[in-house]
């Protein structure tokens, strides 16, 4: 299984915007009506990646944890879906089904929104605060397939906790590893 990092995008980047197709809902959502009142994280992840498998459940708790404190979560899914078909949105409609997905799961079939994120991997994660500025991404938590570290949503979590108490986020940041994003 592929091991790749995050780019680390520089912290206090401006949210790039985007509308994208929602499928769950089968409408467009853009990045103004996802965002949270105190702040959105931003995942880019897919259906078949182990890494995604891997922390799904923990990304849905931390989802239905955060939204109704005002941090909302969105889900994108940048793969090439020709080449990986397990990705497309039919299945990505099934797998948010089977792992009790409520937050928008976007697909950004130009790749354009991945780009502009510099996003690398699935999973990914990105917190922007309620200005739009990015103030943390990297990781889950250092939980990985078969290292047998629970996973807990440790650093996600702490970032989120930080933002909602007005506290400092730790800019000490570790990079996501996960599958690459599967480029056209």
């Amino acid at each position: 299984m592929a091991r790749t990092p995050s780019n680390m995008l520089a912290l206090g980047t401006k949210a790039p915007t985007f509308t994208l197709p929602n499928i769950l809902t089968d409408s467009e959502l853009s990045f103004g009506q996802a965002k949270g009142q105190k702040g959105t994280v931003i995942v880019f992840m897919c259906n078949h990646c182990p890494f995604v498998v891997h922390v799904i459940n923990e990304v849905v708790a931390i989802a239905n944890e955060s939204m109704p404190k005002g941090v909302n979560v969105v889900a994108i899914n940048s793969n090439d879906v020709e080449k990986y078909p397990a990705d497309s949105p039919e299945l990505m409609k099934k797998f948010a089904k089977e792992n009790n997905i409520t937050f928008p799961y976007l697909f950004d079939t130009t790749q354009a929104v991945a780009k502009a994120y510099d996003a690398a991997c699935t999973p990914d994660f990105y917190l922007f605060d309620s200005n739009d500025e990015l103030i943390y991404r990297g990781q889950l938590d250092d939980s990985r397939p078969e290292n047998g570290i629970p996973v807990s949503g440790r650093d996600v979590r702490a970032a989120i906790e930080a933002l909602l108490s007005n506290s400092a986020v730790n800019t000490i940041q570790k990079p996501s590893i996960g599958c690459n994003i599967k480029w056209k």
